[in-house]
């Protein structure tokens, strides 16, 4: 199964998050930018779990 790559953060909604960004995740995949999980001190609103930083994917484009 495949990890779900949301494209934006869950508490802003502002930041896009392509699968090369830097972003937060939680054992739940809820997804968070940098700046939102450090305002919540890396824990996930939804669930409590850690917000860890995410794996990235190469992008589709081939670009870095």
């Amino acid at each position: 199964m495949a990890l779900t790559m949301r494209d934006r953060c869950e508490r802003c909604e502002t930041a896009v998050l392509p699968p090369d960004a830097s972003a937060r995740i939680c054992s739940y995949e809820c997804t968070f930018c940098p700046a939102c999980s450090d305002a919540m001190r890396h824990v996930c609103p939804n669930c409590g779990g850690e917000l860890l930083p995410r794996p990235r994917r190469a992008r589709a484009d081939g670009g870095s």
